[in-house]
């Protein structure tokens, strides 16, 4: 089958990438908030505004903390590995030079934001005094890529990794966007999360055109086997099983009583989305399917037939 030509973001990068024209932020002293109260359920829970809104900063901080260690995971640990092993041409998935040199300028992008998020967490315990408990050492997409590639045979490893991280790279963008606009929280971090998004829209475009280039070489056996893994990724990746747990983590290092804590802990776990085609997620996952490929191919349209919008 032929391949279509490859489009370069190289040019784009040097132009606009934020290493090279963003100085460096600095945390302000204002009234504005660390992290968006809508991100923390906790803090918006009857009993919490009820019993215990002084302790709403501390939870606040130890989110953003969280937030700061998943970011740092996510891009130096999963996508800038999958990209550097794409340009040192250590991909089983053969990719060309102008892919390669693509793939390089996401593992600079990645490693700044990873280096600009760790600056901010330290700006943030300078200025708030609230140390950082324990952090996760995995988030979903960790446990997700993991489970994916334990269903499919090893020659299809990469395949899959190159998916699972094009599918993440085109999901995270809507979850920093809305990050980047709420308005309560202070004008640096929202600058962090405007500077992200401006990084990562290029990525996700970098990302759906390597699948894309991939999905068109690939077999239809292998095709029909990563149809069958992509269900067993989703409802991995689509969790907030690790989330859940920090909160519960969190609730525990609340100085209130055990009356509280208990009703705490029942509202955040009555808190879960459904893995269904109404997840938040969802929507631009499915877009990434189509624009990919993926989803005209009959296996992958039939295995996630659960997670497509009903129609109407």
């Amino acid at each position: 089958m032929k391949v279509a030509a490859y489009t370069s973001i190289a040019d784009d990068w040097e132009r606009r990438a934020t290493i090279r024209t963003r100085p460096r932020r600095l945390l302000e002293n204002d009234d504005k908030l660390i992290y968006p109260l809508c991100r923390q359920p906790l803090v918006l829970s009857a009993s919490f505004m009820e019993h215990c809104p002084q302790c709403r900063d501390f939870v606040l901080a130890q989110s953003f903390y969280k937030f700061i260690n998943d970011v740092v995971i996510f891009e130096t640990e999963i996508v800038e590995k999958t990209a550097r092993d794409i340009a040192k041409n250590r991909f089983s998935v053969p990719f060309p030079l102008a892919c390669r040199i693509d793939a390089m300028t996401v593992v600079v992008d990645e490693d700044y934001h990873a280096l600009v998020a760790l600056d901010f967490l330290q700006q943030t315990v300078e200025m708030t005094g609230i140390q950082p408990l324990e952090l996760p050492e995995q988030i979903e997409l960790s446990k997700a890529l993991s489970a994916a590639k334990a269903h499919a045979p090893a020659y299809l490893h990469d395949a899959v990794e190159l998916i699972a991280v094009a599918i993440a790279e085109n999901t995270v963008t809507q979850d920093v966007a809305a990050f980047s606009k709420d308005l309560t929280v202070k004008a640096s971090i929202r600058g962090l999360m405007a500077d992200h998004l401006f990084d990562e829209g290029r990525h996700a475009q970098f990302w759906t055109r390597l699948v894309q280039r991939y999905w068109r070489t690939a077999s239809p056996d292998d095709r029909d086997v990563i149809a069958q893994v992509l269900p067993i990724f989703l409802a991995r990746y689509l969790t907030n099983e690790l989330q859940n747990n920090f909160d519960l983590h969190l609730i525990e290092q609340l100085n209130i009583g055990s009356d509280l804590r208990s009703a705490l802990r029942a509202e955040i776990l009555a808190m879960a989305f459904p893995i269904t085609h109404r997840h938040p997620l969802m929507g631009n996952i499915v877009s990434f399917l189509r624009h990919s490929g993926l989803l005209q191919t009959p296996s992958v349209a039939q295995a996630m037939h659960d997670y497509l919008p009903v129609p109407v």
